[in-house]
């Protein structure tokens, strides 16, 4: 009977083992399904703010230089490849911050038609892309400590995915567009 038992003792370790690896395989599979939402939202925020932002360059509203540097750093923006992304988001986050160094711009583009929603519009996008590529680094992030488990790297849990990469960029907005006041209309 002895032997009946340690049997016993060894299938239930393996079910519990069994158990723990699925359950730590799905946990995995979460996190990724959750880096591809987080991905896809900081991909939608980011096009919205250069999608914005070229309208704003080509609308007339801003002098000269500032459309022409605003237009070319969006439509780089929306044209660059996923390896030159990071580059180009930073150097739309450098325009805006430059264009909107202080308020007479903001407030050229007020005086247009439709000026304040397309001001309050720019001033939430620009608002809204470091949330998102905070929520998408603190899911990659998440995933990566998980794949450094030992118990994921030894039954290789993580599948042939590869390891998340995080987003860096300068996101920082121009001042002038976080202001509460501004944004609002005044």
């Amino acid at each position: 009977m002895p032997t009946l038992t340690t049997l016993i003792w060894i299938v239930v370790a393996l079910l519990l083992v069994g158990v723990y690896l699925s359950w730590t395989a799905g946990r995995l599979d979460r996190l990724h399904a959750r880096i591809d939402a987080a991905k896809a939202a900081l991909d939608a925020t980011l096009l919205r703010r250069a999608s914005i932002a070229q309208e704003l360059a080509t609308a007339g509203v801003l002098d000269p230089a500032a459309s022409m540097v605003l237009y070319q750093a969006a439509h780089g923006a929306r044209q660059a490849e996923e390896e030159q992304r990071e580059v180009a988001e930073s150097e739309l986050s450098q325009a805006l911050r430059a264009v909107f160094a202080e308020t007479a711009q903001l407030e050229a583009v007020r005086q247009a038609p439709g000026g304040h929603e397309t001001a309050a519009e720019l001033s939430a996008a620009v608002r809204r892309v470091p949330m998102a590529r905070r929520f998408h680094n603190d899911a990659v992030r998440a995933a990566r400590a998980l794949r450094r488990h030992r118990t994921v790297r030894w039954f290789r849990l993580a599948g042939h995915a590869a390891s998340p990469l995080a987003f860096e960029m300068d996101d920082e907005p121009p001042p002038v567009l976080t202001e509460r006041g501004h944004s609002a209309g005044g």
